[in-house]
């Protein structure tokens, strides 16, 4: 159907960066520089520079970002990984893709990892920490970093959605040894395809992704290992090197649109909205997401899709709770509760102010019913 509101209008997105868009195809095209050319190198130095980390590596998606690390650093099987179930699967996967053992905490009120449940999971085989900083807020990373210290545990971020987000006025992806983000179209920085990119300041690290990211291959002639294919897509990074100006103002846009989500919403009986820009001097908050916990979550989204507004459920069932994945020995009460609670609504820079008020109106309508 079409809607009046969609979740994402990337047709409106492409349109008003169109022919800078074509120009640079046409710039790399021209070139002839396809894969691993300079368009990535500068790619991954303005990544660095953004989130203040001495490297950056472009990958073919936000999975591979946490999946190679983890081969690099040698965890495997016998191995523990903590991390949360309120997250994409891919955060728990790549830890089974090693062959390692994914232990589950839950969440707090925000979504992000309950640092206060974090110790009581480690094991003496527990290796690495992976907190996932969810909807553009940071974990609180003071409080994992002391962690993970203690235990000299690996913290590996999943940024994914959150790059531009700050902790303490630090750059998530630049706490642990790892940052790890997502590239995909949707983000708040995003290609035209799948793409993503590792930050870290651990330069033999850099030296071993890179090579598992081409085959192993440390010249074309000589291979040192067996890799992968995982290379960022030289188009995809000269399309991000045209969006990555604009990012600072796709960031004060979507802090924009949450302010008055906040201001119109918070007072509705049936939802709870997430903290507002500057409620909290700690966190400086992207919204790549604007997540609503709803009382008759299932029935909202119905409405909302009969008014023409398109909204995502994302996790119904919680990833531990998910048949196919072995994971049902894990309480996380929280994590269960969330999975029938929250709803997304709209959000990215185009949205206009027209947009947005008919969102909001038609929230109110429904529980005004």
């Amino acid at each position: 159907m079409a809607y009046k509101v969609p979740f994402v209008d990337v047709p409106k997105q492409y349109k008003i960066i169109k022919e800078e868009v074509l120009k640079t195809i046409d710039d790399v095209l021209s070139r002839g520089d396809l894969i691993l050319r300079k368009d990535v190198e500068e790619f991954e130095k303005n990544i660095a520079s953004l989130v203040g980390t001495k490297y950056a590596v472009g990958l073919n998606s936000g999975t591979d970002t946490m999946f190679l690390p983890l081969k690099a650093l040698g965890i495997g099987p016998g191995d523990e990984v903590i991390t949360v179930s309120h997250t994409f699967v891919a955060s728990i996967a790549v830890i089974v893709q090693v062959g390692a053992k994914p232990v589950l905490i839950d969440v707090k009120e925000d979504f992000t990892m309950d640092a206060d449940k974090l110790e009581a999971a480690i094991t003496e085989r527990t290796k690495a920490i992976i907190p996932v900083h969810l909807n553009g807020r940071s974990c609180e990373m003071d409080k994992i970093m002391e962690i993970a210290r203690k235990h000299n545990l690996i913290v590996i971020e999943d940024a994914a959605q959150a790059l531009g987000a700050k902790y303490d006025n630090k750059m998530v992806g630049s706490f642990g040894l790892v940052g790890s983000f997502s590239l995909y179209p949707f983000k708040v920085l995003g290609c035209f395809g799948d793409g993503g990119v590792m930050t870290t300041d651990d330069e033999k690290l850099v030296e071993k992704v890179r090579l598992l990211r081409d085959h192993g291959q440390k010249t074309k002639t000589e291979i040192v290992c067996f890799g992968f294919n995982s290379r960022l897509d030289n188009i995809q990074a000269a399309i991000l090197n045209l969006r990555f100006k604009y990012l600072p103002q796709y960031i004060k846009r979507r802090r924009e649109i949450a302010s008055i989500y906040e201001k119109e919403l918070s007072d509705v009986s049936g939802v709870k909205t997430p903290p507002a820009p500057g409620t909290d001097q700690k966190h400086f908050d992207t919204f790549q997401n604007y997540v609503l916990n709803a009382e008759k979550r299932n029935e909202l989204y119905d409405f909302l899709r009969e008014k023409g507004v398109e909204t995502l459920i994302k996790d119904p069932v919680a990833n531990h709770l998910q048949s196919g994945l072995g994971l049902s020995s894990f309480h996380l009460p929280y994590s269960e509760q969330l999975a029938k609670e929250v709803i997304s609504l709209p959000m990215y820079p185009e949205l206009s102010q027209e947009q947005i008020e008919y969102v909001i109106g038609c929230i109110k309508e429904f529980y005004k019913r």
